[in-house]
């Protein structure tokens, strides 16, 4: 009787080893088991759902990163609206054909307002160019520093050079024509942004954009030759980016001696000018505007895709780990057993718990 209630005790004791083992496990690394199989049924749905929470943190991680850019597509939109409105609000609130003197320092303004614009629109993050559309690799202007004496820059100055034989609204409707052109040579912007305008809007590449979702792209790209989202009116070419060149390259080419010529045509001249910023001005408003509302979509769907994954994690959670205050408790209480059941193994066999365990 003895022997069999040795061998039923021995057989016990062995599960409770055993069942320690795994608590013990279990108590140090959190996992109920450190083999996927031995998880059962619950092994499909767990691999499903690791595959639902990596996807959103893919989303996640690529709408951070388009954030990050968006961030910085803003910085440069600001700082040319600035550019804009402080030229027609100060700079031409300035210009008089009463005043002489009001054109001293203008072109030298416009000239330095023209690098900096061409500098803003080349404005990269990690070696990609922001306004550059799909051409990341290229910038929008190829040649800043030659963009207030450029083609285009040329052309505009020899059409306000002819200021005193040819009208106000001649001159301007020439310069309009000059700063909506694509043409090699003409346009300063790059080859590709220039072959791309010239195409029907359904034809154009697509608007860079970030993935947010299955089957689903938020578009967030601006580019420097055309707009966005934005719609320019008034004396425009139809772009912020080609309306702001035009006023800043006419500024630079004005003259005291076309003022003295014809100061009723001057006057108008800079009142078309300062209709021309008025547009840049309120395109670049609207155009950061738009944007603005991109990026606060993108950030709730990001809080989104983070709000579910931290759900589909406690589903992880329940699956792969155990409840630790539950897993030490057990461990203790096994723990306990098992000391009782070496104590009776003991008591029957008249052997130690020291003797047993060699």
């Amino acid at each position: 009787m003895s022997i069999n209630m040795m061998s039923r005790l021995a057989s016990e004791t062995l599960v409770l080893r055993t069942r320690l083992e795994t608590l013990t496990r279990q108590s140090a690394d959190g996992l109920r088991s450190d083999k996927l199989g031995d998880l059962g049924p619950d092994v499909s749905r767990l691999v499903s759902l690791r595959g639902e929470i990596g996807r959103r943190e893919v989303y996640g991680k690529s709408m951070d990163q388009a954030l990050g850019r968006t961030g910085i597509v803003q910085q440069s939109l600001s700082r040319m609206t600035e550019i804009a409105r402080e030229f027609r609000t100060t700079v031409v609130q300035r210009i008089s054909s009463d005043d002489p003197n009001s054109l001293t320092t203008v072109a030298a303004q416009a000239r330095s307002a023209l690098s900096e614009l061409a500098n803003l629109l080349n404005t990269q993050n990690a070696g990609e160019f922001l306004f550059g559309g799909a051409d990341l690799a290229n910038p929008p202007i190829p040649n800043p520093d030659a963009l207030a004496t450029g083609q285009m820059a040329q052309d505009v100055a020899a059409q306000v050079g002819g200021l005193g034989t040819i009208d106000a609204a001649t001159i301007s409707a020439a310069t309009l024509g000059i700063a909506k052109s694509t043409a090699a040579g003409v346009s300063p912007f790059s080859d590709f942004l220039n072959a791309e305008e010239a195409l029907a809007p359904a034809d154009r590449a697509a608007r860079r954009g970030v993935p947010s979702q299955d089957g689903e792209i938020i578009g967030y790209g601006v580019m420097a030759n055309r707009n966005a989202e934005a719609v320019s009116s008034g004396d425009t070419t139809g772009g912020w980016a080609r309306d702001l060149m035009r006023g800043l390259m006419t500024l630079a080419a004005l003259t005291p001696a076309q003022m003295a010529t014809d100061p009723v045509q001057f006057d108008k001249l800079i009142s078309n000018v300062r209709e021309g910023l008025l547009a840049s001005e309120n395109a670049l408003g609207e155009e950061a505007g738009a944007l603005g509302h991109v990026e606060a979509r993108m950030a709730t769907v990001q809080t989104r895709h983070g709000s579910i994954s931290t759900v589909l994690e406690g589903q992880v959670s329940d699956i792969q780990y155990v409840d630790m205050a539950e897993t030490l408790s057990q461990l203790e209480a096994t723990r306990t057993t098992l000391d009782a059941s070496y104590r009776a193994i003991g008591s029957i066999s008249g052997l130690t718990l020291a003797n047993f365990l060699r």
